[in-house]
């Protein structure tokens, strides 16, 4: 009996219906479909099969597409879900030549030079237009009133061009019908730091951006300390006779993505000039406010993501793609993809709930193989990106629906149980991974960086004290595939508990340089996984409401959604259960937890112990209540640091600042909007009442969220 009750219900979960904002998003998003609008997939599974011939027809023989579309149809069907542009794009080149199935690029190095900033301006442009997302690093530009010489004049400042480029997306996403998406990353040493802190406070500034800041280890070192802190930018050629490059007072020594026209020594350290101090408890202090009030900018643990790079060796990283989640060099590309862990979930809520680790290893199998292929048909509009690419092939592996699975496995988000679980199935994705690797550059031939040959240079014995113990030295010459697999502090982790995986990765070399990254999933989760927990996240609550941008609409539509949880625990176990109540007949168990009922520190757990095992990085926002007291804030960020994230991101609902994507009618209930009308009336309404205006019906936070950031009436 009980193993015909495990059956029936894993049968009757894989049959939840589709909920109608679910097939919405299908429809309106990843569904391919002619110029005239007539849909071209009739349904979801005629898209998954649209993907898997597209990714299929890359392999090499007959024999071999028509096997690897059979086996990719079963990963799509079993829980694989290419990210959104690899799901709208595969296999339609007839409809829409011009777009690509590449999520995450990070810009070239923007130089400081009029030419390369507007250079740059273009080929983002090109880029958004592709339907990609973007991020660039700012702080490699003169802080504001630094004289340039060519011009006789006092530099506006990095701030005044981001302000070009965020104007520039807006316009290339409102022509495409796709929202653009561009992270702004900007060094913590920078002069200009404060005023990128305080960014985003104006009404509709920079709201085409994510902002992160790019924090280094010696600046938590000197917060801890309570020491002062230098602002510094390199000492241009021209200037080296203006400065003593021997006082410490006046110079610091330090990474600089840039060497071009700047002071270089032998191990690969930039000459900085000082421009000033702050107390670093001071700057800590500013960031700190600002994410509690404005959730920006994010935190970026550069030193640790350089640290942690599998490509440590010819890649310096500083900026990240929108979401955080993939850190990338200059013209770096990743593809992202997302196993749903709701699919794996035997006898859901039940007395012998478990996880089919099996079936889980064999899909990240196939989707390993079919990720590598989208390398094949990336559709990237700028040939530095083609090129970067094509020679270390990274992808993005990660997972969604961590959230609605442990609660389907009666396991409570954040608990020992929970850490464990999630350390479980990320370091299982991560040792599949690495298998496919071997075999794929066995069969098809590892990535061309790691068939190359490098020469030994100050720079890699500073950062991998080790080489020399090894015997290396100064003009040897060592192989890609030793460097990736030996000397990546990652790859030391996997060989840990794979040794003998690791000693075939440096004899052969890796199909791919980098395999995992945990993406936030949004669009993908709501449509095609039926509103399972975004990413590595707990559901954001189990009945509630996003804002969905409609073609014609003048605001943000608001649209009911309920979590996959939900749904599932109604259909197999209480179609009365209802969130919230406390009537025995409607009561949901204590398992069923949402991101408020997490603490920070169990958000940042959570996310550390799946962050051992991904190569890349994590979107991860740890929710706080908007009464969260703010002592207890501040101390999210050390945590995070103390547990070796490469990032953290915060969120608290604060709706004189903005309100989200994702909101609970609780919060805009108790949330009053006030409107003064033309005659100098003043109107207060409740967020979450419908109001009219300009011929159509709006709830009242999103039209005022419209009119206060300037974006009413043009989507």
């Amino acid at each position: 009996m009980g193993t015909a009750r495990a059956q029936q219900i894993a049968r009757a979960v894989t049959e939840v219906p589709l909920q109608p904002a679910s097939l919405d998003i299908w429809d309106k998003k990843y569904r391919l479909k002619t110029k005239q609008g007539e849909p071209v997939d009739a349904t979801v599974d005629d898209t998954w099969s649209r993907v898997a011939r597209a990714l299929a027809d890359v392999e090499t023989t007959p024999e071999l597409r028509e096997h690897w579309h059979e086996r990719f149809l079963w990963a799509l069907r079993h829980g694989a879900i290419p990210a959104g542009r690899i799901t709208s794009n595969a296999g339609a080149r007839e409809h829409k030549p011009a777009t690509s199935t590449i999520n995450c690029t990070v810009s070239g190095t923007i130089t400081d030079s009029m030419d390369n900033i507007l250079e740059k301006v273009h080929e983002a442009g090109l880029t958004l237009k592709a339907g990609c997302g973007i991020g660039y690093e700012f702080s490699t530009l003169r802080p504001r009133n630094a004289y340039v010489s060519g011009a006789g004049a006092y530099t506006s400042g990095p701030l005044s061009f981001m302000d070009i480029y965020d104007k520039m997306c807006f316009t290339v996403s409102s022509a495409g019908g796709r929202r653009g998406a561009q992270m702004g990353t900007f060094d913590v040493a920078h002069p200009d730091v404060k005023e990128f802190i305080r960014a985003k406070r104006e009404d509709g500034r920079l709201r085409q951006f994510n902002l992160s800041l790019l924090i280094t280890d010696g600046f938590m070192q000197a917060v801890e300390a309570d020491a002062d802190w230098p602002l510094v930018f390199p000492v241009h050629v021209k200037e080296k006779d203006e400065v003593d490059l021997a006082d410490a007072n006046t110079v610091v020594w330090r990474e600089w993505p840039s060497h071009d026209n700047y002071i270089v020594r032998d191990d690969g350290l930039v000459a900085c000039r000082i421009y000033g101090h702050l107390r670093a408890r001071h700057l800590w202090d500013m960031i700190m406010v600002s994410t509690y009030d404005y959730a920006e900018p994010g935190f970026i643990l550069i030193d640790r993501v350089n640290e942690m790079n599998n490509n440590w060796w010819c890649e310096q990283i500083r900026a990240t793609n929108p979401c955080g989640e993939q850190p990338l060099p200059p013209y770096g590309s990743c593809l992202l993809g997302s196993v749903n862990l709701t699919r794996f979930v035997r006898d859901p809520f039940g007395p012998k709930a478990h996880f089919d680790m099996d079936e889980y290893r064999e899909v990240v199998k196939v989707f390993t193989r079919m990720l590598d292929n989208v390398v094949e048909v990336n559709g990237l509009p700028l040939e530095q990106q083609r090129n970067e690419i094509l020679s270390k092939r990274r992808h993005g592996m990660g997972f969604l629906g961590l959230g609605s699975t442990l609660a389907m496995l009666k396991l409570r988000y954040g608990s020992d149980e929970a850490v464990k679980f999630t350390e479980d199935v990320s370091r299982e994705m991560a040792l599949a991974g690495w298998e496919v690797a071997l075999e794929l550059a066995k069969e098809k031939g590892p990535a061309p960086v790691l068939q190359q040959d490098y020469t030994v240079t100050g720079d890699m014995l500073r950062k991998r004290p080790e080489m020399a113990r090894d015997g290396y030295k100064v003009g040897d010459s060592i192989p890609g595939r030793v460097l990736h697999a030996k000397y990546s502090r990652y790859m030391q982790r996997v060989a840990e508990v794979a040794p003998e995986l690791i000693d075939a990765l440096a004899e052969t070399g890796a199909r791919f340089t980098h395999h995992t990254s945990i993406a936030p999933t949004g669009t993908i989760s709501l449509s095609l996984a039926n509103n399972a927990s975004n990413g590595i996240e707990p559901s954001f609550a189990h009945s509630y409401s996003r804002n969905v941008i409609r073609p014609g609409r003048k605001t943000k539509e608001k649209v009911e959604v309920m979590s996959y949880e939900l749904l599932a625990y109604r259909a197999l176990i209480n179609a009365d259960a209802k969130p919230g109540s406390d009537d025995p007949n409607e009561k949901l168990p204590d398992y069923f937890v949402a991101a408020d009922d997490i603490s920070p520190m169990q958000h940042v757990d959570m996310q550390a112990a799946a962050q051992k095992w991904v190569d890349s990085s994590i979107s991860k926002t740890a929710n706080v209540p908007t009464d969260y007291p703010y002592e207890d804030f501040k101390d999210i960020y050390f945590h995070a640091y103390k547990k070796g994230l490469k990032g953290c991101t915060t969120f608290r609902f604060n709706p004189a600042a903005f309100q989200g994507v994702l909101v609970k009618d609780a919060d805009l209930a108790n949330t009053t909007y006030r409107f003064e009308l033309e005659d100098g009336s003043v109107v207060e309404v409740k967020g979450n009442e419908e109001v009219e205006y300009d011929g159509e019906m709006h709830t009242a936070a999103n039209l005022f969220d419209a009119l206060k950031e300037g974006y009413y009436g043009k989507f």
